[in-house]
């Protein structure tokens, strides 16, 4: 898997077995899904295993369902113009996209550098399929699915503490980005709840150890969502 050591570094770091897992993880998503090229752009397999890692890093350790609704993603060289989705009359350049019944879109520069640095907090895949795992439910709400088997058969008490810490922490965000102030979650997260599940993803991803320490209990609820502890895994770079 030399694509993985050169485009998803953070890789190296894990245990033996998600390694294996995640592998597994890739080739299912590769078999399922179709990767189309925008602009110009022709697909080839670093394009496609380099997408397929990040989007399969947030399956590890959980009862995997590929993303259900979606069948294409489209990967356009670099960023491209495209509808304003929060605002009908006006075009944006856009760096990924996810539609609930269509495809997702991509940068494929932004896809390769957000596998590549693991620290900056920014990675344009997980943030769109985070979007996708937000959307299987049927609503872009910043509240995924959060039960998987028997061991969540009673699940009220696990989204009344999600909806208790997802909504103080969503207001704490807009509140800071409202005032200028740095935070760990990049303040894009103060659009609106789908955003900041989507944007707390990326930070809790590529800046864990940040975001445990300045919100322990927003860290608590990715990490039991994702079944993962990334703070484990990233070394004192990311204090």
């Amino acid at each position: 898997m030399e694509i993985l050591r050169q485009n998803l570094p953070i890789y190296l770091k894990f245990t033996a077995d998600d390694r294996l897992e995640l592998q597994g993880h890739i080739l299912v998503f590769l078999d399922e899904k179709t990767f189309e090229g925008c602009g110009g752009l022709e697909i080839d397999d670093e394009i496609r295993v380099t997408i397929a890692a990040q989007a399969c890093l947030l399956l590890l350790h959980r009862e995997p369902a590929y993303y259900p609704t979606l069948r294409t993603i489209l990967v356009y060289p670099s960023s491209y113009l495209a509808k304003n989705p929060y605002d009908e009359n006006s075009q944006a350049h856009r760096l990924g996209e996810s539609w609930q019944y269509g495809p997702v879109v991509l940068a494929w520069d932004s896809s390769r550098q957000g596998g590549k640095n693991a620290f900056d907090g920014c990675n344009v895949v997980m943030h769109e399929f985070a979007h996708q795992l937000d959307q299987i439910d049927g609503a872009a709400d910043g509240a995924p699915p959060l039960g998987q088997g028997e061991e969540w058969a009673g699940r009220k008490p696990i989204y009344r503490s999600w909806a208790l810490v997802f909504s103080r922490e969503f207001e704490r965000l807009q509140n800071k980005a409202a005032k200028g102030k740095k935070t760990v979650i990049d303040h894009y997260g103060a659009t609106n709840p789908a955003e900041f599940f989507a944007t707390a993803t990326e930070a809790f991803f590529e800046k864990p150890r940040q975001l445990k320490k300045k919100r322990p209990e927003l860290y608590e609820e990715l990490r039991s969502y994702y079944r993962q502890n990334p703070a484990a895994w990233h070394g004192s770079r990311n204090r």
